[in-house]
């Protein structure tokens, strides 16, 4: 599944490619991708035809496009957005047929025709191979902090279903400190509090394991045990790992995983364990191993990340 540094990836070409780009028509092939949507594939085209594209943002693993009205009298401020959520296989494709020729892909979910897109582009394409994914348009909710909503934006609102989800760790409004003990208040395992999309948002398999790696610490290590300097530690590896990630546009084991553009991220040449199962440790050569964990894998260095006894060390 796309995680943090995937999605950014793909917020970031949207905000540069169709922001203030003009709805003129869409088009739903698949109605279960609209399932979120409160009046279905109907109100969904109704909801967004004749709309202005504000800008791009996201929280975590969410994705939003801000939506005006476009008359001169109309909103400008945005009170609602098109949401999205990639799940496992979900493609957002900016495309100019005049450029790149016509092209129609297999999966493809729905078309969003564009009109004065910046980059000139006329669709936006949202492709699923899995049916995991889904787009709505959604009203937006005031942040409880007063804080702009996300990455990528100046307002202090989200989508009302991103409402739960917490702030992640590239967000400029996160209140660290308080991260950390909301981190030591959990009695669970270090990687568990990390997935947990409520506690802090846009970690997933990957790069909880590539962090807990860096930070030398078993991924069941007890939150509640650990102290705030190496829960801080931890926190540390997820961002700089998800940060040098971001720079490589990504992590693509295959081609569900594309950026706006359909290229694919190469960071998957940098990982340390993930997937590794067997390779030398990257750090002191003993191979690595993999356990079964919520119905994934976790990838470890026995020596590097010790299985903690009763959840201490």
């Amino acid at each position: 599944m796309p995680e943090l540094p995937e999605v950014e990836t793909v917020r970031d070409g949207l905000d540069r490619l169709v922001t203030g780009a003009v709805v003129r028509d869409v088009e739903v092939f698949r109605d279960y991708s609209v399932r979120r949507h409160d009046g279905g594939p109907a109100g969904f085209v109704d909801q967004l035809r004749g709309r202005r594209l504000a800008g791009a943002a996201r929280r975590g693993k969410y994705l939003w496009l801000p939506l005006t009205d476009v008359a001169p009298t109309g909103q400008t401020v945005p009170a609602a957005a098109l949401l999205a959520h990639l799940g496992m296989s979900g493609q957002l494709l900016v495309r100019d047929p005049a450029v790149a020729g016509e092209w129609e892909h297999p999966h493809l979910r729905a078309r969003i025709h564009l009109d004065g897109a910046p980059s000139g582009a006329r669709y936006l394409d949202f492709v699923d191979q899995r049916t995991f994914g889904h787009l709505s348009v959604t009203d937006l909710a005031p942040t409880p902090d007063g804080a702009p909503g996300g990455r990528g934006s100046p307002l202090p609102a989200v989508p009302e279903p991103v409402a739960h989800i917490g702030r992640d760790l590239l967000d400029p409004a996160l209140d660290r400190p308080a991260l950390v003990e909301r981190v030591r208040r959990r009695r669970t395992g270090i990687k568990r509090a990390l997935l947990d999309q409520a506690v802090v948002s846009g970690v997933g398999n990957i790069y909880a394991d590539e962090a807990l790696w860096r930070a030398r610490v078993h991924y069941a290590r007890a939150t509640d045990r650990m102290t705030r300097p190496v829960v801080g530690r931890v926190l540390d590896a997820a961002t700089e790992v998800m940060t040098e990630a971001l720079g490589q546009g990504g992590t693509s084991f295959d081609d569900l995983y594309v950026d706006v553009n359909g290229e694919s991220g190469y960071f998957s040449r940098s990982l340390a364990v993930y997937g590794r199962l067997g390779e030398p440790c990257r750090r002191c050569a003993t191979p690595v191993r993999r356990d079964e964990f919520m119905n994934r894998s976790s990838f470890t260095c026995p020596v590097c990340q010790p299985r903690p006894r009763n959840g201490r060390w």
